[in-house]
């Protein structure tokens, strides 16, 4: 551990922790405090979008996976980077439109039923508790391996960390926090991916054939197959990451920070070219860890593989370039933690306590408190979970988030824009049929059920063949949608066409 990691790490931290400050004087409304006032621009909700999606499976999951599994690795980088053209194309404009604070209201607006935001608040917290897991994991390697202090304490510091910034700050501060941390990841990563195509003499053909022999894997580390064997497997992966950003509830809840959906369309075009990007240079991350750091170093240091973007930097650049980079990726985390338990917190304090609890007669003080008490209670349940999930590579853990969200919530959004007949029903199961199948098929498959001891979580021979479930819970939530409606005979035309005109002008009454 050497002075200019400590001096790094605490430089991130009181910027971090100013950044909170300054928007703690800022927010003093429900509003500020759920989506800032709906007052950021389009370029600076960009970044920060960029900032929430760039999470920790991103910057240290790939590139381990990359580095381990080689193209199958990539994977990840293809299916988060095309997703975001379902985003644009689909999902942001109509949900800014319709919404106020939460996906639950975007959905209320056209079925204004108790029983269906309870479903999507649900919905929110389950994929905001996935995806917190992977982010503490992350960090807790992270801080270990530098630190040199047990997984456990590391994993509370962050804990700490991202409540005081959703606390005080509120939306402001964490996307100011995020914006900050996608300029300085961007910068991090163009760095080590310069370095690395350096030493290939800044030739493509040369780091694919040096590639080839650096590992033990040969020819076969730039073809598919090393990990992912079965192929219907990798189309279940591919189908959770291109469909579940669209119902990623933390990267919808930014298209309420601003004020129109001219805005929100602008913001996810920024974010989309920096994330394509990000995720080309992946590449170069992995594929660097792979030649100059090499597979047992990597599994040394963690054996999911989640340390060697740190361990690269190590390489190409001795301690300052580690230090920077690992500094980076600990905001990458507090960035991203902070995002989430925002929006777990506004799932449970909008929609469970001020719309169904009270009736909608809460005031902005009461929801404003119930939503700090409920920060509380995700962060302590989230770290509580990381602390037994220690072995997981972070990307696989963040790609079941992404199931869970393509299979509860993207169904029951896009029958909401776009199908006529769609009733409250349909909305209930589509909801339910989605989450429930997805959840449960995660729980007897090979990543919590293994015969080998340590491979998984639990010791058992898995019910379900497939890793990732989003082949059979993405068109469950779709049919349980369909058939909640068909066999409802409730209809209301009238507030379908309202919604539509509203979804794609923004007019209301």
């Amino acid at each position: 551990m050497s002075t200019t990691v400590i001096v790094l790490f605490l430089s991130i931290v009181l910027l971090t922790l100013f950044i909170t400050w300054w928007a703690a004087k800022r927010t003093t409304t429900a509003g500020e405090f759920y989506t800032a006032g709906g007052g950021l621009t389009g370029w600076q909700n960009g970044l920060a979008i960029a900032g929430d999606y760039l999470s920790a499976a991103s910057f240290l999951g790939i590139a381990g996976m990359i580095a381990l599994f080689g193209f199958d690795g990539f994977f990840y980088s293809i299916g988060f980077l095309i997703a975001y053209l379902v985003v644009m194309f689909l999902v942001a404009e109509p949900l800014r439109n319709l919404g106020k604070y939460t996906l639950a209201d975007m959905i209320n607006s056209r079925f204004d039923a108790k029983k269906v935001r309870a479903a999507a608040a649900f919905s929110t917290i389950t994929i905001v508790i996935f995806y917190m897991i992977a982010q503490l994991v992350g960090a807790g390697a992270l801080i270990q391996l530098l630190f040199g202090i047990p997984y456990w304490i590391a994993v509370l510091i962050v804990g700490v960390m991202m409540t005081i910034y959703v606390l005080f700050g509120g939306m402001t501060a964490t996307s100011w926090v995020q914006i900050v941390k996608a300029v300085l990841l961007m910068l991090g990563t163009v760095v080590i991916a310069v370095l690395v195509f350096a030493r290939f003499d800044f030739s493509i053909m040369t780091m694919f054939s040096e590639v080839k022999t650096a590992t033990a894997h040969g020819e076969a580390f730039l073809q598919p197959g090393l990990k992912y064997t079965v192929p219907l497997d990798t189309i279940s992966l591919m189908l959770a990451l291109v469909l579940g950003t669209a119902g990623l509830p933390h990267i919808l809840m930014r298209f309420f920070t601003v004020k129109d959906a001219k805005t929100a369309r602008s913001s996810v075009v920024t974010a989309t070219w920096i994330v394509g990007i990000f995720y080309i240079l992946t590449i170069f991350l992995g594929f660097g860890a792979a030649a100059f750091v090499g597979h047992e170093a990597i599994v040394a240091a963690n054996p999911a593989g989640n340390m060697a973007a740190p361990l690269l930097a190590e390489a190409l650049g001795g301690d300052l370039l580690m230090s920077f980079v690992s500094a980076v990726a600990f905001a990458t985390i507090l960035a991203v933690v902070a995002g989430l338990v925002l929006t777990g917190a506004s799932a449970f304090a909008h929609d469970i306590y001020g719309q169904i609890i009270k009736k909608g007669q809460a005031t902005q003080q009461q929801e404003m408190k119930a939503a700090r008490q409920a920060s509380l209670w995700v962060s302590v349940f989230s770290i509580l979970l990381a602390l037994g999930a220690q072995s997981l590579n972070v990307a696989f853990l963040v790609s079941l988030a992404f199931c869970v969200a393509a299979s509860a919530n993207l169904p029951v959004i896009l029958y909401t824009i776009y199908w006529k007949r769609f009733n409250t029903t349909g909305a209930l199961t589509a909801m339910l049929f989605g989450l429930i199948s997805a959840l449960v098929l995660v729980a007897v498959s090979p990543n919590v059920l293994s015969p080998e001891a340590g491979a998984a979580m639990f010791v058992g021979e898995p019910l379900f063949p497939l890793t990732n479930p989003a082949i059979v819970s993405v068109p469950l939530g779709f049919l349980g949608g369909w058939l909640g409606t068909i066999l409802s005979k409730e209809s209301d035309a009238r507030r379908f066409a309202e919604v539509s005109v509203r979804a794609n002008t923004g007019y209301r009454e």
